[in-house]
């Protein structure tokens, strides 16, 4: 078997010869104030082992309840992807030992899950132009989170090569969702497109929903990516691996892609896959074989025994269903139109995770050209560089609005209103405050301009003179003589009618 991605088909090889099979299990951390089945903080960046209790480290004698809130996040996941909610559900313990599995068995929902047999559609541009395609949600389960393991000593991060571990059990007893789709089955070269328009797709649905931040850089949401391959014109499925804790959606679209390309590789020489976990690797952009996948049979699901039945009344559900806000493709649709973007100006909103950044910018004051400006422009590069959220980059909506404000005013340029962003990311305070700091603002004292502009003229006479004979093409050269001798900082326009007033008649 090819040993790196170089040596593999390529994507469009590999598609020729096979038809991919996608399912797509993500895991949302949902945003409760206590843990799912008793009452310790989920508070994230506390020291270790300081968010524990008797009973989500599993001690002898201690009892689970189920928190309520919890419960009803997992409702409203699941109406909002037109699931049918069950009337009567109950959690399972699913067995099996892990070190940061402090019970060595999870709390889970196995054969009666809480939200079964729904569907959410997602849009993928093609050659054709945009596409729908509707994603089967098989069911939604309530769980808890495990805890989290700390491989010291390695170059990784990685068990491999560590020389101990360390165990925060702070996570353990977090209240998740997983949401599981059905097969995906969708023309073979639209695959990692449509896995990472999923991901991203119910990312945006769980924030508006207000149950998650959805943080994927945090781990709030998670994904497991299914995939198998089986010849063209064949119908039965392919051996699946399932590739873990995918942390981004560009990295979901790479772990998909490149999954296809290495099983193409194996079934080209006549291996067969391996049903097993696999490990993303985000700097290669490869997959390598973490352990062999068990089945449902393997973790000894049985009922817990210490939780009763959850049986959600309908008048609640029915109360839980007029709570559902705008569905996010509608709301990109409605924004769209209100702003006046085009399709390309859109996606590059959606995909740059800036859309709510956008639209509270212009509730701010800015409008809707100038918010997209700076949010995919200077303040992207700086998330970026930085390695952080778009939301994270050191500057709000707020602050952008002002910016736009100061210059719709007058008080600053497009070059020196870009300085200030630049201020206001580097933490040296509010817009207003970088202006006077840094002594930004536009000169528009008429004698100081006056002053310039003659400054100017008398330095580059050559240039005045064509001017006066009519050349207004050479305008150019004095108005950047004025800006660069007042750094930046003159009304271009307002220089431009002092030098035509000065040498035209």
């Amino acid at each position: 078997m090819p040993a790196t991605a170089a040596a593999l088909p390529s994507f469009s090889e590999a598609i020729a010869r096979f038809d991919p099979v996608m399912g797509m299990e993500v895991h949302v951390e949902l945003g409760t104030i206590t843990k799912m089945f008793c009452g310790c903080s989920t508070e994230f960046g506390a020291d270790p082992n300081t968010q524990v209790c008797p009973t989500c480290l599993g001690l002898p004698g201690s009892l689970p309840v189920v928190n309520e809130t919890a419960v009803e996040s997992a409702i409203r996941i699941g109406l909002a992807l037109n699931c049918q909610i069950a009337e009567h559900c109950r959690f399972a313990r699913k067995n099996y030992f892990y070190p940061d599995m402090p019970k060595n068995f999870q709390i889970s929902q196995y054969d009666e899950p809480i939200a079964y047999d729904g569907w959410t559609e997602v849009t993928v541009d093609t050659d054709q132009g945009a596409r729908t395609v509707r994603i089967g949600i098989e069911r939604a389960h309530m769980e808890e989170d495990t805890g989290k393991s700390l491989h010291v000593g390695g170059a990784t991060g990685r068990i491999h090569g560590a020389s101990h571990s360390l165990l925060d059990y702070n996570r353990a007893g977090i209240p998740l969702i997983e949401i599981v789709t059905k097969p995906i089955e969708v023309d073979a070269e639209l695959a990692p497109a449509v896995a990472r328009a999923y991901v991203s797709s119910l990312r945006d649905l769980i924030r508006a929903l207000g149950v998650s931040d959805a943080r994927m850089e945090l781990g709030q949401m998670r994904c497991d990516a299914n995939v198998s391959l089986k010849p063209k014109g064949t119908a039965a499925f392919g051996t699946r691996t399932e590739t873990k804790n995918v942390n981004s959606l560009r990295s979901v679209e790479r772990a998909v892609t490149y999954e296809i390309r290495r099983q193409a590789a194996v079934l080209d020489t006549g291996e067969t896959i391996v049903q097993e976990t696999r490990h993303w690797h985000e700097d290669t952009g490869e997959t390598t074989a973490g352990r062999v996948k068990e089945e449902a049979e393997d973790y000894r699901y049985f009922p817990e025994p210490d939780l009763v039945p959850v049986a959600p009344a309908r008048e609640w559900v029915d109360q839980l269903r007029t709570t559902l806000p705008e569905p996010p493709a509608e709301r990109r649709a409605r924004l769209q139109k209100e702003w006046d973007f085009t399709d390309l100006e859109m996606r590059d909103v959606v995909n740059a995770g800036a859309m709510d950044l956008v639209e509270q910018t212009i509730e701010a004051g800015a409008d809707a050209a100038g918010a997209k400006k700076w949010w995919l422009g200077e303040i992207s590069r700086t998330a970026n560089d930085r390695g952080v959220a778009l939301d994270a980059a050191g500057i709000t909506p707020a602050d952008v609005a002002r910016v736009e404000t100061l210059v719709k005013e007058g008080t600053l340029n497009d070059k020196l209103a870009r300085q200030v962003v630049e201020g206001v990311l580097a933490g040296e305070g509010s817009p207003d405050q970088v202006v006077e700091a840094r002594g930004l603002a536009v000169v528009s004292d008429e004698s100081a301009l006056g002053a310039a502009v003659d400054e100017a003229i008398a330095a580059q006479p050559d240039v005045a003179e064509k001017i006066r004979g009519g050349n207004m093409g050479a305008v150019g050269a004095l108005i950047g003589a004025v800006m660069k001798s007042t750094r930046g900082q003159a009304d271009a326009k307002r220089v431009r009618e002092l030098i035509i007033e000065r040498l035209t008649p």
